[in-house]
């Protein structure tokens, strides 16, 4: 295609896209105070005039200012629409970038489909299950006397940024696997970095979950599998190379491996000049070694 043709597909393409997302999103909004619901059931309400909720402490959901409500009655419902409508805008996106892409490429951005959407949806899954006993632990370090207000934007923003952070964590192994599969780098190296992954997940999970241990190792414990378990892949997927292929993971300027044994020569053959320097000579099809 000429660049134009290409530029309106890609206008196409936006607007089903964006028209697909304003949809769901329409839809949404009769849904939103579920949706609302869903994601503040977590926190512990307390009751009238106290601080705690069966012995741990407790607070108060609130929504200050008048536009509050609506603006977040309108985010929750956006969120649904872009969520909702993902298959249809990813499609398009696909569609548009496959043209481009070989055999092979197209081959694994299949894959990443098919294996990261689960990998994030549990690691969202992680991020709900948490929320619940990271909550009040947070509310744990609040003043005797206080009375702690939770605002609803606070709890989207809290709930939205923990999906997001622990659904990115479980596509590591992805990644490395990808980056094996592409050549980047190969199963030996990525075991040889265990002890630095191990720290550096540790560190991660601790910057990104709330203060609670439980909340650190919950996250922790399953992303530092995944990543043995992608060092396993890798070392079978490199393992799969070298019997097709031995020299594959040599550099471009390492030499392979050469066989210098000896090999039999056979005995030469005879050649002759012509018929009359040798009485035994007998033509080859009527020619003679000249001819």
């Amino acid at each position: 295609m000429p660049l134009t043709e290409h530029l309106r597909e890609l206008r196409n393409r936006l607007a089903v896209s964006v028209g697909a997302i304003l949809a769901v999103t329409i839809v949404g909004l009769f849904f939103a105070k579920d949706i609302m619901d869903f994601l503040s059931d977590p926190l512990p309400i307390c009751p009238e005039d106290s601080n705690t909720l069966n012995g741990e402490r407790c607070a108060m959901l609130t929504q200050d200012g008048l536009t509050s409500p609506f603006a977040t009655y309108f985010k929750v419902s956006l969120l649904v629409g872009v969520i909702v409508s993902s298959p249809i805008w990813l499609h398009q996106a696909w569609a548009f970038i496959a043209p481009g892409l070989h055999k092979n490429e197209k081959k694994y951005s299949r894959a990443v489909v098919v294996v990261g959407v689960p990998l994030f949806l549990t690691g969202a899954y992680f991020a709900y299950w948490l929320l619940p006993r990271a909550i009040p632990v947070l509310l744990g370090f609040s003043a005797d006397e206080a009375q702690n207000l939770v605002s609803m934007d606070n709890m989207l923003d809290i709930s939205v940024r923990l999906a997001l952070a622990f659904g990115l964590s479980f596509e590591l192994p992805l990644v490395l696997v990808l980056l094996n599969l592409g050549g980047i780098v190969s199963g030996k190296r990525m075991i040889s970095w265990w002890r630095w992954m191990v720290v550096g997940i540790a560190i991660f999970a601790a910057a990104i979950t709330p203060t609670d241990m439980m909340s650190m190792v919950a996250l922790q414990v399953p992303v530092t599998g995944l990543y043995f378990i992608a060092c396993g892949i890798a070392m079978l997927n490199d393992r799969r190379k070298r019997r097709r292929d031995p020299d594959a993971e040599l550099d471009d300027d390492e030499a392979s491996e050469l066989d210098l044994t000896p090999s039999t020569i056979e005995p030469t053959e005879r050649v002759s000049a012509g018929r009359g320097d040798d009485a035994g000579y007998t033509p080859r099809n009527g020619y003679d070694d000249a001819t």
